[in-house]
């Protein structure tokens, strides 16, 4: 018998608005008592329930995902999402070894009329972010910040504004990542698909880079698939 922990069908909305110089996204942060991810800022989310497969009429994960991530928007942060808007463009998935593990879709979604107002429950506080300042608050240890949702606002930071990513997102293909951690000096490298080292979990194989460094001195995206190299310093 497997000691594999099942991953929970999840699903999780990116809510963009451009302010000021450029794109923002919104930020929440979770209630510091929760055993999983306590404290740290997501964006808004959480499990798929029994009643969004019945609001998507079916059992198609896709659907119910996509009903689960506009009543999350709507429970954690007060926020009407329409089920229109929600562009899909990224999968997570946690890895085996742990303890609590989920199936992650994430969709994006502009920004309508209304005022955030968080729950008071799992949620705390919230805030919007150029994706570039949370990842520099994150580096100077002012709020903690999850794997995906640090690779998310990576992505994003490469847009100037909301308009741009949510029609990137919606051309390019969703990606899936299923990471695999590996133990190195100063912290822990977290591999994904199409990295060289993906296949065997080893960080030092040369070839193509898909990582994200999780180290004490600081955090680092690397990808360089096709010979463009992104890094987030």
């Amino acid at each position: 018998m497997s000691d594999t922990a099942p991953a929970h069908p999840a699903a999780t909305v990116v809510v963009l608005r451009d302010e000021g110089s450029g794109c923002e996204v919104l930020l929440v942060r979770r209630n510091t008592r929760l055993d999983f991810h306590g404290g740290a800022w997501v964006f808004p989310g959480g499990r798929i329930d029994p009643d969004d497969y019945s609001a998507g009429g079916g059992e198609d994960i896709v659907t119910a995902a996509r009903h689960a991530a506009v009543r999350e928007a709507r429970e954690e942060a007060g926020l009407a999402v329409a089920l229109s808007d929600l562009v899909l463009f990224s999968r997570w998935i946690t890895p085996e070894m742990s303890p609590k593990r989920f199936d992650t879709w994430f969709f994006a979604a502009p920004a309508r009329e209304g005022v955030v107002q968080v729950d008071g429950g799992e949620i705390h506080e919230h805030r919007w972010f150029a994706p570039s300042d949370a990842m520099a608050a994150q580096r100077r240890g002012e709020i903690e910040l999850p794997p995906p949702t640090f690779v998310t606002l990576q992505k994003l930071s490469e847009f100037p504004s909301a308009r741009e990513a949510l029609a990137t997102l919606e051309h390019d293909p969703p990606e899936t990542f299923i990471p695999r951690l590996c133990l190195v000096p100063g912290g822990a490298c977290s591999l994904y698909a199409g990295d060289a080292g993906y296949e065997d979990g080893d960080p030092d194989r040369s070839g193509p880079l898909h990582r994200l460094w999780l180290l004490e001195s600081g955090w680092r995206y690397e990808r360089d698939l096709s010979g463009g190299r992104v890094t987030c310093p």
